[in-house]
């Protein structure tokens, strides 16, 4: 009796164990034809076919808006004030007298000068007639010659000096505020006002060296400044003929025509910079750029799969990449979810 139930026992947990071995491998292999179900399911994707356009290839850059000429104005002799014949803030002329310093002294200075100018003139007359009667030798001649000389010297210096005093604007602008007032001691060190012309202003920007070579002067440029929607235009005029070695850039310079007087020196430009018009230019959107340690690199539809592509970008817009080799008109360009994608997955294109 005994052995009989053993022998049931035996034959029930041999039951159970293969019932469930078949459960756990049943289960296993649910489990791997689900992954791989998953696994060769495709990822839906959108696309574009890609297609040939002309490209107009404008740089965009930062630059400054600069005065076309601009100074600060200083005495350049010292003394008291005496008047000030300009208002700040206006535009004056070319040569127009900006402020006097008082030339008392000097003009003293000038009658002794003139005066003492006069002796030696005359004295150099009558020593040329005593030697022309041999009266008086060459040397005390050429004495008398040269103190006179030397007076006249003296007289055009004096007479530079009170020049001097009479400060005048070197160039027609805007004149901006005054440090000093009638009455105030003035020194060449103190800066009197700061004087700008701005009916032309000039604009500075840098390009990377590789653009150098299609750049030309004469050239005509568009910017925008802040706080206003007006596109300007200015002409180049001027390229820096070395590459900054510190940062592998251009300097270029262009003037521009401030009549309405809304540009102000100081403030930064967004420049476009027209470079070479490209023809059957193949320009694809920025998202589907995937950078990469090689370089950049794209993929493209291929009977059903992502294909991996290495290509040459070059110019960037807001929204755009000029796409100079690696793909062609009529291939399949995968736009979204690229940084997810890998080679030979198998993909479903949802074409825009």
């Amino acid at each position: 009796m005994k052995v009989k139930n053993l022998v049931y026992a035996l034959l029930i947990i041999g039951l159970g164990g293969f019932i469930a071995y078949r459960v756990i491998s049943n289960k296993s292999k649910n489990d791997e034809s689900k992954k791989s179900g998953d696994k060769d399911k495709p990822t839906t994707v959108t696309g574009i076919v890609v297609k040939t356009s002309t490209f107009d290839n404008n740089l965009s850059l930062s630059g400054s808006i600069e005065a076309n000429e601009q100074i600060e104005i200083h005495s350049e002799v010292s003394g008291i004030v005496e008047g000030i014949y300009f208002t700040e803030g206006t535009n004056v002329n070319k040569g127009q007298v900006l402020f006097k310093v008082n030339d008392i002294e000097l003009r003293a200075q000038l009658r002794q000068a003139v005066t003492k100018e006069g002796l030696a003139g005359e004295n150099q007359r009558r020593a040329k007639l005593l030697l022309q009667k041999e009266a008086i030798s060459q040397e005390e001649f050429d004495v008398a010659n040269a103190d006179f000389a030397s007076m006249q010297a003296q007289t055009q210096l004096i007479r530079a000096q009170i020049a001097k005093t009479s400060v005048k604007a070197p160039f027609s602008g805007k004149i901006g505020l005054r440090s000093i007032s009638p009455g105030t001691y003035i020194t060449p060190a103190v800066l009197v006002a700061k004087l700008v012309n701005t009916g032309k202003l000039k604009i500075t920007f840098s390009i990377p060296e590789k653009y150098a070579s299609q750049v030309q002067s004469g050239s005509v440029i568009d910017f925008t400044v802040s706080g206003s929607d007006k596109v300007y235009k200015a002409k180049i005029y001027a390229i820096e003929p070395e590459v900054a070695v510190a940062t592998r850039t251009l300097q270029i310079r262009a003037i521009a025509d401030n009549l309405d007087g809304k540009l102000f020196p100081g403030t930064f430009a967004d420049v476009k910079l027209p470079l070479n018009i490209i023809k059957d230019a193949i320009v694809v959107p920025s998202q589907a750029i995937v950078p990469v340690q090689s370089g950049k690199k794209v993929y493209i539809a291929n009977m059903g799969k992502a294909k991996e592509v290495m290509v040459d970008a070059t110019t960037r817009t807001d929204a755009s990449i000029l796409v100079l080799s690696g793909l062609k008109a009529g291939d399949t360009l995968i736009t979204s979810g690229v940084m997810s994608l890998k080679n030979e997955a198998p993909i479903k294109v949802n074409i825009k």
